[in-house]
């Protein structure tokens, strides 16, 4: 990572990942990974929005989890997650993620894309607004997520799961 933390703003990631939504560049998981990449200058090739390519829409178009919020969870993943078996950094990067879940649930009720988009058009503009609103509300907090956790050497707590 070669941004200092000091230096990333989470509204401007908010508005970068907004317009790569609303302009057509991208949808919201590769938006997302894409302004957390260049945000943070996180170092990843362009390739890695491809990751994030079969997200949007819940999922290839299933309607199941949100892809803003699968794009988080990607970013969270960039920054904390493991790449060696057995890393106990897993622990951390499941926290995070479980917590960037809970924060959209509890905002809007629910994950899935079809509920979220009830009674609305594919592509209409009432459904692109509400994604683009989505996109940058889970860039935002995404970013605040990973400056919080790099600023501090231990963390929050992190509870075990209660299911």
């Amino acid at each position: 990572m070669s941004t200092p933390a000091e230096q990333v703003d989470p509204a401007r990631i908010r508005q970068i990942a907004e317009e790569y939504y609303r302009s057509g560049q991208f949808f919201c998981s590769e938006a997302i990974v894409k302004a957390m990449n260049d945000g943070f200058s996180l170092g990843y090739p362009e390739s890695v929005i491809r990751l994030a390519s079969g997200f949007p829409i819940g999922i290839g178009g299933a309607g199941c989890s949100c892809g803003a919020v699968t794009g988080g969870v990607m970013a969270i993943g960039m920054v904390f997650g493991r790449d060696q078996p057995k890393d106990p950094r897993i622990d951390r990067c499941l926290c995070l993620s479980r917590e960037l879940h809970n924060f959209f649930a509890q905002r809007h009720g629910f994950l899935c894309c079809r509920s979220l988009t009830r009674g609305m058009i594919l592509k209409s503009p009432e459904h692109m607004q509400q994604c683009v609103t989505f996109t940058g509300e889970v860039a935002e907090e995404t970013a605040k997520i990973i400056l919080r956790e790099l600023d501090t050497s231990a963390g929050i707590p992190c509870p075990q799961p209660s299911d």
